[in-house]
């Protein structure tokens, strides 16, 4: 059963009750990321998130770690677009140390100067890394010149300069702006009671400051464009794509079916055709990327250089074949199951149970059952993946970014066309 409340001071609680297993997943999630900063300050989310771990006023990041070990648990944290998520599995039995190791990291971090001057070598590092994993860089490249000079455009990591910059006043000032009661969703499932973890939760986050200022959300303008990037590498990597759906968007159901079928399995058409048949790629994939008041679907590639224009024109074939002919019924079964089976799959464990309500929370403040979301999924007809498709894969509307060795690729305008 799923129960969701308000707190008094603004925290948001919801939490799926589980009894047939003994663990408990519990996580703050944060809805405040990277598309909230200035542009000055890139990468200050991510950089606080780090910096959460490194002690609070009366833990050392040692202690951090020792208590989560000896209670047999795993503690971990990321940062997003839209929002940051802290969670920690536990066995039952120690909820209550989750739940106050987990106010702790949140609420009262040290912000220590010398942990400071650390933490930026290591996001350094980290930078650099995405600049040495081509797949990875092309992807962010693509971004950048999707949605151009817009906060859902820059890395989350930050670039070197603005993270180089960061000082414990800077990062004081965006965590007491951010980390507030009204930020704060507070999600958990497993095997628990919820007026316990109310009890716990409204008394580990009573001191949490109730309000911060709210930031501008303006959508993104598509800028479909080619980028091209050269950079010494054995293979040409291929990032093509065009708007999609924001996250609470009635059509998310048929888009979820579009991309499965085009390139989100191993028997999709991109895989089958230019992998499985032509043998041109070893990597190709599609996928949706949905936020608040925007979305993309893009089509990944790993090629040869002297292959990339045939790999980026049997790409738009696909995306041009979706658009013109009704997908067959036995297609379109495959594609559901598919997506049912991995749904299914995925919410066995209480980690996948507790993001997924804290998801739900952040886009719909309301949870929706996974009955509700398999019948989405199964009403999907061909006709409206049909009619998804022609919105979305429209003339104009594709961006196209290479990356590698791509000296004498030549990509023109027409081949970029749907009709």
């Amino acid at each position: 059963m799923i129960t969701r409340e308000t707190l008094e001071n603004g925290v948001r609680l919801v939490t799926e009750a589980m009894p047939h297993v003994r663990s408990v997943s519990i996580g703050l999630w944060l809805t405040r990321g990277s598309r909230h900063e200035p542009a000055d300050l890139g990468g200050i989310a991510h950089f606080v998130e780090h910096m959460l771990f490194k002690g609070t006023e009366t833990r050392s990041a040692q202690d951090i770690a020792q208590a989560i070990d000896s209670v047999g648990g795993q503690f971990d944290a990321f940062t997003s677009k839209e929002y940051a998520g802290y969670y920690i599995k536990v066995l039952d039995e120690h909820v209550p140390v989750a739940i106050d190791l987990l106010a702790d990291v949140v609420l009262r971090p040290a912000l220590a100067l010398d942990d400071i001057e650390r933490e930026k070598k290591v996001i350094l590092e980290e930078i650099k890394m995405v600049e040495d994993t081509p797949d990875d860089l092309v992807h962010e490249i693509f971004t950048e010149a999707f949605w151009e000079g817009h906060p859902l455009g820059r890395p989350i990591l930050g670039w070197p300069e603005t993270v180089s910059a960061f000082n414990r006043q800077v990062l004081r000032r965006y965590f007491d702006a951010a980390y507030v009661a009204e930020n704060f969703i507070v999600a958990a499932a497993g095997n628990l009671e919820h007026t316990r973890i109310r009890d716990l939760v409204a008394a580990a986050f009573q001191t949490a400051r109730h309000r911060g200022p709210r930031p501008d959300e303006i959508p993104p303008m598509t800028k479909p464009r080619l980028t091209v990037r050269r950079k010494e590498l054995e293979q040409c990597h291929v990032c093509l794509g065009t708007p999609a759906y924001p996250q609470s968007h009635e059509g998310r159901y048929v888009a979820y079916v579009l991309n499965t079928l085009l390139g989100g399995s191993m028997s999709s058409r991109l895989f089958q055709h230019i992998r499985e048949q032509r043998g041109l790629v070893y990597a190709i994939f599609s996928g949706l990327s949905s936020f608040r008041d925007a979305g993309m679907f893009n089509v990944y590639a790993g090629c040869a250089a002297e292959t990339a224009r045939e790999v980026i024109d049997l790409t738009v074939q696909e995306m041009r074949g979706v658009t013109a002919e009704r997908v067959p019924d036995d297609e379109l079964r495959r594609a559901k199951d598919h997506l049912k089976g991995n749904l299914m799959l995925s919410l066995e464990s209480t980690s996948s149970r507790m993001s997924h309500l804290a998801r739900q929370e952040i886009y719909f403040d309301k949870p929706f059952t996974l009955d509700e979301t398999l019948a989405g999924i199964e009403a999907v007809n061909p006709e409206a993946v049909q009619a998804t498709a022609t919105e979305l894969f429209t003339d104009g509307a594709i961006a196209l970014t290479l990356l590698g060795p791509t000296e004498g690729i030549e990509v023109p305008q027409g081949q970029l066309v749907i009709a």
